[in-house]
């Protein structure tokens, strides 16, 4: 997500060229509406690094105009390029979208952004219907660390959508990957209806789905940039790792105190996103 707004430069400034984008399997399906896509490459990790290697035969019978390596890797140095671009380590206090603009000698950093197509639209409108506004809440992560517990986001939850609240009369959208779990959000939240975006695999979709919402509120994750690029309100709650560097871009966070989610209290969250839509 982070190296999206890189690419939206990238299309703008050459419109007649043809673009190969080679990503993990969760990444697939953001770059599927990418004007004059040639191809997604899927790079499944393996053992011994053999992933690049899988991912060079591919490639090596192209001569690249222009090849932009975004993981250090070795293999941009032995693909054929008339012009390549390769990451290094990103200098402290910079955030990670900015350092890629750098990269590309961009004036100024190229905010994330998505290409998707009205068929997206339609179907992020089918799981996000017509009615009163939307809290996204996104209680999952890729690790423990980084997910904050299922009681306190119910705290927060009832806080903002219940009388008085800032969000009153809201409803309120529960979104996760296809393999998450909802339940304990759920079993915390009660009696409480909530919209489910859990099944959904096309990315292109749930950021359809989250761009229909009035602000979002989740863990340090994949959904909060895709909502931060969706240009609602978002926060973003961080434990250890840096928010200078890996935040959601024009979004706002909530860091633990110690660098410890489980120290994050529901006040200061509440505290934050009312300070975000106060600001927005």
């Amino acid at each position: 997500m982070l190296s999206s707004g890189i690419l939206r430069h990238l299309v703008e400034t050459y419109p007649d060229a043809r673009f190969t984008v080679a990503c993990g399997p969760l990444a697939g399906s953001l770059f599927a509406d990418v004007p004059r896509l040639e191809r997604i490459i899927v790079v499944t990790k393996r053992k011994f690094d053999l992933h690049w290697f899988d991912l060079w035969k591919q490639v090596r019978g192209t001569v690249w105009d222009i090849v932009v390596d975004l993981r250090r890797s070795l293999i941009s140095y032995v693909i054929p390029t008339r012009r390549r671009y390769v990451a290094g380590p990103i200098p402290p206090g910079v955030h990670h979208a900015a350092y890629l603009s750098q990269l590309l000698n961009l004036p100024k950093p190229a905010a994330p952004f998505l290409y998707r197509s009205e068929r997206h639209g339609d179907a992020g409108a089918k799981l996000i219907p017509d009615g009163p506004p939307v809290l996204a809440i996104a209680p999952v992560a890729a690790t423990r660390a980084k997910t904050w517990a299922p009681e306190r986001f119910a705290e927060v939850v009832n806080r903002l959508t219940g009388e008085g609240g800032l969000c009153a009369g809201w409803r309120v959208a529960l979104f996760g990957g296809p393999g998450d779990d909802a339940g304990p959000l759920r079993a915390a939240l009660a009696s409480k209806a909530c919209i489910s975006v859990f099944a959904e695999p096309d990315l292109l979709t749930v950021q359809a789905a989250l761009a229909r919402c009035g602000a979002f509120i989740g863990n340090d994750s994949g959904l909060a940039h895709l909502a931060a690029a969706a240009m609602i309100p978002t926060l973003a709650l961080f434990g250890a790792t840096d928010p200078a560097r890996y935040g959601p871009w024009g979004g706002a966070v909530a860091r633990a105190p110690n660098l410890d989610l489980a120290a994050l209290d529901a006040e200061a969250v509440v505290a934050a996103f009312a300070a975000l839509m106060k600001s927005r």
